[in-house]
């Protein structure tokens, strides 16, 4: 009787979900992979989804209609497709869906990253950029860039013909270099701020089942994930607001980013009022557009250099070409090493430090390629499939040839779709120049001052688990100093 009941109740659910469900493909034409009840597609999804949804997009076409549970997602492939998406109709996809984890991680999605579009992001991505993310402010850090690079080459150097953990070295550059421009000093030494970040970073990758299947988020309580978000969320709040305090109680002068929030909150210099929860959501916008994603490029670059000594070689003759008599890489020095440039786009065009752009939404109805797209869609690009599109790489789009950059010059500042590693448009990553110019100065420093050999097979491939997909296993290698 108990199994009778609960196959009528099976089979309610299964009509219901198709009679939901049928409107929006009837609106929705893209190819789409057959779906099951409840679950749409996830059961599609692997720990690694940029992978699976290239795989799939090789079957149903650049533009395919997915359903995560009840929401139907659209993903963007290849360039073409990207294109129209982020450049076409830019501005109507330029919004973010509500996300329980940016919800509870990011205060409310108060953050520039996962703000809807509209004022608020407007004022907040301003107000980022002017006072951190301008190419004159990226240029005002540059001491600080160098003076954290010397320290980790002497870290290195400390241990040379010995095994480095050269992740864990980068992670601390990063980290370093971030607090010292947004916060003014360091946060790392005695305290768990590094294992926080890490903590946090690994929580917005997580997947909710709640968010796709709302009749089972539940679930998402008895797992004890919301417990966990809801401790990093306070654990990050209570360190944030510690940081804020030190710069009220400090002696006013205005020497960093939160000096500048902090002053701007009191004079209201900015135009538009900035509350405490705002302060403290953009320096987060900091750390989590910044950290992981910094050292984690830098860490495929070494590991491809390292699985191709040709090309690691090549670099390295290039960069003491330049820097014959030296005992460092200046920043001014980069200018003219077209082949370092060359080995960053290619790590960034097969290792994307997210692989998987933020999901947009649209804001209006509008027609995709013919299609009617109702407002509320999401839409997700995937930069790991655009990077490897066979059409415009060629037939070895998966293997790591820096030279194809010198032959056929391609730009990563959203102009070019071919590769879009920071994204395009409107939502485009604002600190692509922080970024980039922090990544070649270090990558230049390395190959510079020391000969790199790997240890045993710790140069695989092997990606982690997360929205930031870094190695599996840390790059352990034996340094050798030149000088």
């Amino acid at each position: 009787m108990i199994l009778f009941l609960c196959l009528i109740i099976l089979f309610i659910i299964t009509i219901l979900f198709f009679k939901k469900h049928k409107t929006v493909n009837k609106i929705i034409n893209f190819p789409s992979p057959p779906r099951l009840p409840l679950i749409g597609n996830l059961h599609q999804l692997s720990q690694h989804p940029h992978r699976s949804l290239c795989y799939l997009s090789h079957r149903y076409g650049p533009l395919m209609l997915l359903h995560f549970g009840s929401v139907p997602v659209i993903v963007a492939s290849t360039a073409e497709a990207a294109r129209d998406v982020l450049k076409t109709h830019d501005r109507v996809f330029a919004s973010r869906p509500r996300s329980k984890i940016f919800e509870k991680l990011l205060y409310k999605s108060r953050n520039m990253a996962s703000a809807p579009y509209g004022e608020y992001w407007r004022q907040m991505k301003s107000v980022s950029v002017l006072h951190l993310l301008s190419n004159k402010m990226v240029r005002s850090f540059q001491d600080v860039r160098q003076e954290e690079i010397t320290l980790m080459m002497e870290t290195i150097r400390k241990s040379s013909s010995k095994p480095v953990n050269l992740s864990k070295i980068l992670s601390s550059l990063t980290n370093d270099v971030i607090c010292r421009v947004a916060l003014g000093r360091k946060y790392g030494v005695g305290t768990d701020f590094k294992e926080l970040i890490d903590r946090l970073m690994r929580q917005l990758g997580t997947f909710t089942i709640g968010s796709y299947v709302p009749w089972l988020a539940w679930t998402d309580w008895v797992s004890g994930l919301e417990a966990r978000l809801e401790k990093t969320a306070n654990d990050f709040d209570k360190l944030l607001e510690r940081i804020v305090q030190d710069h009220e109680d400090g002696d006013g002068d205005k020497t960093d980013f939160v000096d500048v929030l902090l002053a701007a909150q009191r004079d209201k210099s900015f135009g538009f009022d900035i509350d405490r929860l705002s302060i403290k959501a953009i320096v987060l916008d900091a750390f989590v557009g910044g950290t992981d994603t910094s050292s984690t490029l830098v860490e495929w670059e070494m590991t491809e250099l390292l699985r191709h000594p040709t090309c690691l070689k090549k670099l390295q003759e290039e960069v003491r070409t330049i820097c014959k008599g030296k005992s460092s890489v200046s920043e001014d020095d980069i200018q003219g090493m077209e082949y370092l440039k060359a080995v960053v786009k290619e790590a960034l065009r097969l290792h994307p430090p997210v692989p998987l752009m933020v999901p947009h939404q649209s804001t209006q109805d509008v027609r995709l390629r013919d299609n009617h797209i109702p407002a509320g869609t999401q839409v997700i690009v995937n930069l790991w499939a655009v990077g490897r599109e066979a059409a415009t790489w060629g037939p070895d789009a998966n293997e790591f040839r820096p030279e194809r950059h010198l032959e056929s010059p391609s730009d990563f500042r959203g102009q070019d779709f071919e590769l879009i590693p920071f994204g395009a448009g409107r939502r485009m990553c604002p600190g692509i120049s922080f970024a980039v110019v922090l990544n070649e100065v270090v990558l230049a420093n390395l190959v510079h001052g020391f000969d790199w050999q790997s240890i045993d097979d710790e140069t695989d491939v092997a990606e982690s688990i997360g929205s930031v997909i870094r190695r599996m296993h840390p790059l352990y290698v034996i340094p050798s100093s030149t000088t």
